[in-house]
């Protein structure tokens, strides 16, 4: 089986395509213009056209709606995170901080796919941090013991219980916590552009080439089109910097992965027939690996500054040579050619692994700067950030506005120079989690 790097993803490779896909052609003036159509974008979207129904909202992507990041992640929507540092009362402080948001954006989640009866494949089956070195043992504790003291359910689980419950034996140790959900984003971000309200236009393939603020009037020149609006919202993610917005405090990630095609039944008897897990790694440059509800093993384990958009098929076949190898080391059973689809994303990160959420100047807004958690708190923030453009309060826009900011980072060359050696890094510590 030859792996394609799908125009989309996995996640979206069996759905029908979408139709009436819009093109933006006319130079109209309107009141909110929205730039980027994900989970942020289209949260963003739906919130103002339920406070102004009489105004225009447009949304515009340069690709097709729902399959940048948003589509192409891994699917977990998370309560915790690990690698945030907890080496001070304020990190500690800070961290109580981010886990409110995550809380906070799984309650948004879960309220939205109940008003829209929305079927994403929703798993409340928790999560694993894992590791197939006993040396992470310790970091194992901490972290337990810090959940444990922020009253999240979690126990330590060894070798034998998680071959039992993942169907390999490659893991020593795994932290696991109870409250992470696992879904298909691809389900998701498709029933968000479903439900969008009529009084948004959605408009597709519409790269944003270049904007500025004149006369309290936002200017955007997009490809073959010309755009003036009162606000903007850029929900663009980890093409804020591209887009010269908040661009020294955010930088993008290319992450590759793969997914296979359903087990068949003797295969997935081999395994112990487990059922539907997430594993992601205690290393930062491990793998995060899971079995889907239909049988499938997704594995990402690659991150690079690259642009995806430029990945030749050779390149790609490199990174999928190593999702095999992850794929072999944790399940020699399966056959080696199961790999059905391979892509490619960006995710946004901060030096200090925070969100941006700001009012740039009064018509002028920004949120997004995930890092590689974005499907609940971006979603929540795509909400906030339309209550923040409509002057409105709310009691979660008072705890985002309260996190901590990201730091200013250095400029080029020096910033991609860091980035490479902290990649290089992590990669040599984690060389056997992949």
């Amino acid at each position: 089986m030859s792996p394609v790097n799908d125009q989309t993803c996995g996640w979206l490779k069996n759905f029908n395509q979408r139709t009436n896909i819009q093109i933006l052609k006319d130079n109209h003036e309107c009141d909110f213009l929205i730039i980027g159509a994900g989970f942020t974008g289209l949260s963003a979207a739906r919130k103002l056209a339920h406070i102004y129904t009489n105004k225009k909202i447009i949304i515009v992507d340069a690709q097709l709606a729902g399959e940048g990041a948003s589509s192409r992640n891994s699917g977990f929507l998370v309560d915790t995170t690990l690698n945030d540092g907890f080496t001070s009362n304020k990190a500690v402080k800070d961290y109580k901080k981010k886990v409110k948001l995550y809380d906070l954006g799984i309650k948004f989640i879960k309220n939205f796919i109940k008003e829209y009866q929305v079927d994403c494949d929703w798993n409340e089956c928790g999560k694993y941090f894992a590791s197939s070195n006993l040396n992470d043992e310790v970091k194992a504790k901490e972290f337990s013991n810090l959940l444990s003291s922020l009253s999240f359910k979690n126990k330590i689980l060894y070798q034998k219980d998680l071959s039992n419950k993942l169907g390999t034996n490659f893991y020593k140790l795994a932290v696991y916590t109870e409250g992470g959900i696992l879904l298909n984003p691809g389900k998701l971000v498709r029933a968000m552009i479903d439900v969008l309200p009529k009084n948004v236009d959605l408009f597709e393939n519409s790269p944003l080439i270049h904007w500025k603020s004149i006369n309290d009037k936002i200017e955007c020149n997009f490809k073959n089109n010309y755009k003036k609006t009162n606000k903007i919202i850029f929900c663009a993610n980890g093409f804020l910097q591209a887009l010269k917005v908040k661009k020294r405090f955010s930088f993008p990630i290319t992450l590759t992965a793969s997914m296979t095609r359903p087990l068949n039944e003797a295969e997935f008897k081999s395994i112990g027939k487990p059922e539907e897990w997430g594993v992601l790694p205690i290393r930062p440059m491990g793998a995060t690996i899971r079995m889907t509800k239909d049988k499938r093993i997704l594995i990402r384990n690659t991150a690079e500054i690259r642009n995806p958009n430029f990945m030749n098929k050779n390149e790609l076949n490199k990174r999928v040579k190593l999702h095999q190898i992850g794929i072999e080391k944790r399940f020699p059973e399966l056959p080696r050619d199961i790999i059905e689809s391979s892509w490619s994303g960006i995710v946004c990160r901060s030096g200090n692994s925070s969100q941006i959420f700001e009012k740039i100047e009064n018509n002028i807004y920004v949120a997004g700067c995930y890092n590689g958690s974005g499907i609940g708190v971006g979603t929540l923030f795509g909400e906030q950030i339309a209550l923040m453009a409509s002057n409105q309060q709310s009691e979660e826009l008072n705890v985002i506005e309260n996190i901590k900011k990201p730091n200013l980072l250095p400029p080029q060359p020096f910033l991609n120079f860091g980035i490479y050696s902290r990649l290089f890094y992590e990669r040599f510590i984690a060389k056997d989690e992949i």
